[in-house]
């Protein structure tokens, strides 16, 4: 018995992710069935006032666009560790896209729950949104980094 189930456990290590894979590191792409769609990268402007710290992304909406309320991404790794990755959602307003943080005030941005599964050996990641995501802006933000990778739920 033992012997099969350390059969078992050694065919789910060999087993390899043949679907589609991101052309770049480093870069969220949603998973539309076969087809990949990169995430829209860019750096936040940060503005401080006080206690509060307002981060601000050009243009009112994000090139990248999903239908999907529980949206899947892939992403392949490189200098950005995947479990580093937060969600935020966005607000959309004067012609841009901000989030808002501020330790003293009860709209502090807090990050949407996400799941993140190893997928090959070659770290690729495949990252599952916990919860449906309303219609809106949302950027996903490495720990400590004003690097942002947006997209849009329509």
């Amino acid at each position: 018995m033992l012997v099969l189930v350390l059969a078992a456990a050694g065919m789910g290590l060999a087993q390899k992710y043949d679907g589609p894979r991101p052309e770049k590191p480093d870069l969220p792409y949603l998973k539309h069935a076969d087809n990949l769609i990169p995430t829209e990268a860019a750096d936040a402007k940060e503005e401080k006032k006080k206690d509060d710290t307002l981060y601000i992304i050009d243009g009112p909406n994000s090139t990248a666009k999903t239908p999907l309320s529980s949206p899947v991404f892939l992403f392949q790794e490189g200098k950005i560790q995947a479990e580093k990755l937060a969600l935020y959602k966005l607000e959309s307003k004067s012609g841009r896209r901000e989030i808002l943080f501020s330790p003293k005030k009860r709209l502090n941005a807090v990050p949407i729950r996400i799941d993140v599964h190893r997928l090959s050996s070659d770290n690729l990641y495949r990252i599952e949104v916990e919860d449906t995501l309303s219609n809106g802006e949302y950027s996903f933000s490495p720990e400590g980094s004003n690097q942002v990778f947006c997209f849009e739920v329509y």
